[in-house]
């Protein structure tokens, strides 16, 4: 049975109770707007936490909305909204079947474009989902083409090769959360299909927000 990887968008209003509490799973939670008191730290705006121990979220006066990434075993359940003024919606869930051998790690990351920017045609170490913060994209995989907004959520799942092209008139950015091969911790996972392509000038950058080990059953490795 393979592990899931599940993305959610929790909105809290100030009216929240004082601390919503999220049980034990590896997860990255990422501020989006607003800001909130998560595990103790005041969060604001594109800051992010990560960790698999049980935590607890405090929104702040202005209230916050927050992604949140959460890796489960096989087909555990999901993590429903359960304070006043929360609101939880699951954008996307991925199983996870290409998910690599041996020891792993949670990245969380963001990928910025200039106005008219791509990534070549390329590949990844291990499976992941993507948000879109900001602009747009296009993602073409599996001889097809999706177009994707603000908030627009797409799985890939590592060994599929991908080719991404930014929107033309606007900087373009998204979340990542991948789960690696633990021996890339601080390591790049893309590979590249051409060769031509390994020597161009790239235009996506880069933002590390999250690079640790995580743990799951023997029977899941």
């Amino acid at each position: 049975m393979h592990p899931v990887l599940r993305f959610y968008e929790d909105t809290l209003s100030s009216a929240a109770a004082m601390e919503f509490r999220l049980p034990p799973l590896p997860r990255v939670l990422f501020v989006l707007h607003g800001a909130a008191t998560i595990a103790g730290k005041l969060l604001r705006d594109g800051e992010t936490w990560q960790g698999e121990t049980a935590v607890t979220i405090a929104p702040g006066a202005e209230g916050v909305t927050c992604w949140r990434f959460e890796l489960t075993r096989g087909n555990a359940g999901s993590t429903v909204a359960a304070a006043p003024g929360m609101t939880t919606r699951e954008k996307l869930t991925a199983h996870l079947e290409t998910l690599p051998k041996g020891e792993l790690l949670m990245r969380a990351d963001s990928v910025g474009f200039p106005p008219g920017g791509c990534a070549h045609l390329h590949t990844h170490q291990g499976p992941g989902i993507r948000c879109l913060i900001e602009g747009g994209i296009r993602i073409d995989t599996h001889g097809r083409s999706t177009s994707y907004g603000p908030g627009g959520a797409w799985y890939e799942a590592g060994p599929d090769p991908v080719f991404a092209q930014a929107a033309a008139d606007r900087p373009s950015r998204f979340l990542r959360v991948m789960i690696l091969p633990r021996a890339l911790i601080g390591k790049s996972s893309i590979q590249y299909v051409n060769e031509a392509d390994k020597a161009k000038p790239k235009s996506q950058t880069y933002t590390r927000y999250a690079d640790a080990p995580v743990t799951l059953d023997p029977a899941h490795q």
